[in-house]
């Protein structure tokens, strides 16, 4: 392991990391808002610890190894979410202790959108802001950026790539070099996020909350500067433009690149994960709405339109809402929650386990059926033309199986806390997912959660963000064997 290099570049990422709290300075400053001095604070304490540790080693250049790039990887997201805890702690409005700050840092910075502050339509407007940017820079940004920069700091950047990027298929890349993905993934990313807060802005929206709400609308976070999320607004207009920039944001960005690079859309229907993703949304959006027509709980009209926003927001790992859905008739709550699990397309900003996976696996169960019926027959998983390996299939049967134990021993921890069963599952599925509400005591906000409750979800946030096996290969021993 190379430690002294390790901690150059967790210095380094603290250095840069203390100016994402620099524009909610300015805001607070233009808005003449005592929260200001909070995160001027704060960027003087990161600045200040990442320099202290940057010091002792900055002129460290060795190269990186596959083990230094995970543990780097874990490293970035856990320290960045704990020093961006920082400011959140040292505002005086809302008061927040250690483990509701540190709660919401993390929910920002893995593109949650869970929740321990209400009355956000009065709060300071700096603070607004730093929540929206945090799912921004959470969704893609931070780690382009840093994968961009890195090379030109003399650090490798391709074990960290490997190591964040999320899917199967994740060594399959858009360019030849490493830099010039991230800058292209930093343009596309960047590109949607100003296309969709002009959207915003023109169907509405004061310009502040149509550049937060693009933030973590492409960022697929579901964070808000109104406590009713887009609701506030009421507009069907609004609405479909969210719906769009959701749907858009949960498609490999891959995808995004190839179709601006040749200006087609066929590569979108061509990809099998993305007519599997479509189809899903679509089926999804249908049962919701015959669900909510049969059972008269709106008008028919206004059935489609919650149904069509609520199935996209929850299934992409969104999180946006505009109406309570946990109190949906029937078993639409917990479908909608069980979409969440697929989440969106590898390769996108989204959660859940993705939906190549699922695909892998279901084709895989079929695989094995045949076998059963035809015991000497050789029947190739598929995804489109093209046969998968059996070692693909292997990692995403090993991934499905780590996911599930992992989510039934949290489960069972957080059950030991004392909460009830429906809200102990929907808080750990909307974490580790990286969805947000829930339902029971967690379907408006997790505020009431006790402080061991929030450590204890924090962890699965940053579990399913890294997707499970990144976080966990640190705590077996061969890792750390020499």
């Amino acid at each position: 392991m190379q430690y002294p290099q390790i901690q150059r570049i967790i210095g380094i990422l603290l250095m840069l990391f203390s100016l994402a709290m620099l524009p909610s300075a300015a805001v607070g400053h233009y808005f003449a808002e005592p929260a200001r001095n909070a995160f001027l604070t704060g960027f003087a304490i990161t600045l200040g610890v990442g320099l202290l540790v940057w010091l002792p080693v900055r002129g460290q250049r060795n190269e990186l190894r596959t083990r230094d790039g995970y543990l780097i990887t874990v490293l970035f997201w856990a320290v960045l979410g704990l020093f961006g805890a920082v400011p959140l702690y040292l505002l005086e409005l809302p008061d927040l202790s250690v483990a509701d700050a540190v709660f919401e840092s993390f929910s920002g910075l893995t593109t949650t959108g869970a929740t321990v502050i209400t009355g956000l339509d009065t709060l300071p407007r700096a603070l607004l802001f730093y929540r929206q940017q945090l799912q921004w820079f959470g969704g893609m940004g931070i780690i382009v950026l840093a994968v961009a920069i890195l090379p030109l700091l003399g650090v490798g950047g391709m074990q960290l790539y490997r190591a964040e990027m999320p899917g199967p298929l994740k060594d399959n890349k858009l360019t030849p070099r490493i830099a010039e993905t991230a800058k292209v993934l930093w343009f596309i990313y960047t590109g949607l996020t100003l296309t969709c807060a002009l959207a915003y802005w023109a169907a509405g929206m004061r310009l502040f909350d149509a550049i937060g709400h693009s933030f973590s609308t492409v960022a697929i976070g579901g964070f808000s500067t109104h406590d009713t999320s887009i609701g506030y607004y009421n507009s069907p207009v609004i609405e479909l433009i969210c719906v769009f920039f959701m749907v858009l944001s949960g498609i490999n960005f891959a995808l995004h690149f190839t179709a601006w690079r040749f200006r087609s859309m066929r590569s979108y229907w061509r990809d099998p994960e993305c007519r599997a993703y479509l189809m899903i949304l679509l089926g999804l959006v249908l049962v919701t709405a015959l669900l909510l027509i049969a059972h008269q709980y709106y008008a028919p009209a206004s059935a489609i339109r919650f149904a069509l926003f609520q199935a996209v927001s929850i299934a992409t790992t969104t999180g946006f809402t505009v109406t309570d859905f946990s109190a949906w008739p029937s078993v639409l709550p917990f479908l909608l929650l069980y979409a969440s699990f697929a989440g969106a397309c590898a390769g996108s900003t989204g959660g859940g386990m993705k939906i190549i996976r699922v695909l892998l696996v279901f084709k895989q169960g079929v695989r094995e059926i045949k076998r059963l019926l035809h015991t000497n027959g050789v029947f190739p998983v598929k995804l489109g033309q093209r046969p998968v390996g059996d070692r693909v299939v292997e990692a995403v049967w090993g991934f499905c199986s780590v996911y599930v134990f992992a989510f039934a021993v949290l489960l069972l921890l957080l059950l030991g806390t004392g909460l009830d069963f429906v809200t102990a599952f929907s808080a750990l599925a909307a974490c580790m997912n990286n969805l947000g509400p829930g339902l029971g005591e967690v379907n408006a906000h997790y505020g009431e959660l006790s402080a061991l409750v929030k450590w204890l979800l924090s962890f699965a946030m940053l579990l399913g963000r890294l997707e499970v096996f990144t976080l966990l290969v640190l705590l077996t021993p061969m890792f750390w064997r020499r």
